[in-house]
């Protein structure tokens, strides 16, 4: 049987797809309310200074802030109430000394206040009197006008990935509009004599494609397109007819299945077929995955990765998501969440191999805890049951029960 060759850690995999591919940006103007997920295309300024006037960060009364100093539950001072500043409104009310008005969370302030008293630091006397018991400093409980951000400022740089606090802080400046990267199509081919539409029976021997599926959705969740490019069976023309499509129409092809060695994986040779340079790396230190295929065809990288979809699911994740990121112009992908969680069984390893394992979450005692999930990469349901990912390092030898890991979520 043919060995596996070029066989790196999946870090220097990757390295291998950024020194041969580049960014493939195509700016468009979308609705700012549409933007999730989308990369900046350029540096995005402040159009206008936030907060446009100041505003109080608390329900109490607008002061100046002199009229208070000394003040205390033994010695308070005494205001006249003149008014209140209604939400919404333009401000009417104006301050002279030992007057205040009341002042509303997000509101803004009675002309000549500088300052807001927490209304829980006041009695009211009367109808037009209040007694002050804390003295405030100027400025206190008050957001001033361009403190969040000001006219002209930075706020996004080009290649940053829109959250939703972005969408908020763009909405905040009226900013309905953004000019965002093209998002990269990712053609998919699926392999194999074996496989058949989810929608039919399998007969003696077949098996529904799963892959298909799930690797569309992971393009989905990165910010790609995913084009699948149907069913290919286990026949080199077949596949490089499939191939040359989906290469022609996507940014990225993806093959499922066939980058291992039997007589039945040709996907190294479909792709070695298809232009230069071809096929860069051909087994990664992984486990799952490490029959695992990286390329570059003209300037698009290709991948093929393992038929079992635990393998397939792992690969992605190293691979095809941050190539997804670098060619939507973000060099840096946003890393997946994590959470710690303590190890319940212990994780065999080899030096100089990267596992990468399910694990079930739950609490116990307030804590977090990792019980790995152990199973065969075509058991589809070892990620179904599972919460996220526990990685073994290339140089640990394994795990042990008890340890604290970081715990990669899907």
């Amino acid at each position: 049987m043919p060995e596996f060759f070029n066989v790196l850690p999946p870090a220097d995999a990757f390295e291998v797809v950024r020194a041969n591919v580049a960014a493939r940006t195509e700016p468009e103007l979308i609705a700012t309310a549409d933007a999730l997920n989308r990369v900046t295309a350029s540096e995005v300024l402040s159009p206008e200074v936030l907060p446009a006037f100041p505003r109080s960060t608390m329900d109490g009364y607008s002061v100046r802030a002199r009229d208070t100093f000394g003040a205390s539950e033994g010695m308070p001072a005494y205001m006249e109430v003149v008014g209140k500043v209604a939400m919404g409104r333009a401000v009417d009310v104006n301050l002279a000394t030992g007057q205040t008005a009341e002042a509303y969370t997000g509101g803004g302030l009675a002309g000549g206040a500088d300052a807001v008293v927490m209304v829980e630091h006041t009695q009211v006397v009367n109808d037009t009197t209040i007694e002050v018991v804390r003295s405030v400093a100027p400025g206190e409980n008050v957001v001033q006008v361009g403190e969040d951000v000001r006219e002209s400022e930075p706020i996004l740089p080009a290649g940053h990935v829109l959250r939703p606090q972005d969408i908020g802080g763009l909405m905040a400046l009226g900013v309905t509009e953004v000019n965002v990267n093209r998002r990269p199509r990712v053609a998919i081919v699926s392999t194999g004599d074996e496989l058949v539409p989810p929608s039919e029976k399998p007969g003696a021997g077949s098996i529904r494609d799963i892959n298909t599926f799930t690797i569309s959705s992971l393009v989905t969740q990165a910010g790609g397109v995913p084009m699948p490019q149907g069913l290919a069976p286990d026949e080199f023309e077949a596949q490089r007819e499939a191939a040359v499509s989906g290469i022609a129409q996507a940014d990225i092809l993806v093959f499922s299945a066939g980058s291992s060695v039997s007589s039945r994986d040709m996907t190294a040779d479909v792709i070695g077929s298809l232009g230069e340079p071809g096929v860069l790396v051909h087994g990664i230190s992984i486990r799952p995955g490490k029959p695992s295929i990286v390329g570059v065809i003209d300037g698009k990288p290709v991948f093929g990765l393992p038929g079992n979809p635990v393998s397939a699911m792992v690969v992605f994740g190293l691979l095809v998501r941050p190539t997804i990121y670098l060619l939507s112009g973000c060099p840096e992908p946003p890393e997946p969440a994590t959470v710690p969680a303590r190890l319940v069984r212990d994780i065999a390893s080899q030096t100089g191999r990267e596992d990468h394992v399910p694990v079930k979450l739950s609490r116990q005692d307030g804590a977090l805890q990792a019980d790995p999930v152990f199973g065969k990469s075509n058991l589809i349901y070892t990620l179904v049951r599972s919460d996220g990912m526990v990685t073994v390092p290339l140089d640990a030898g394994g795990l042990y029960a008890g340890d604290e890991v970081s715990v990669r979520l899907y």
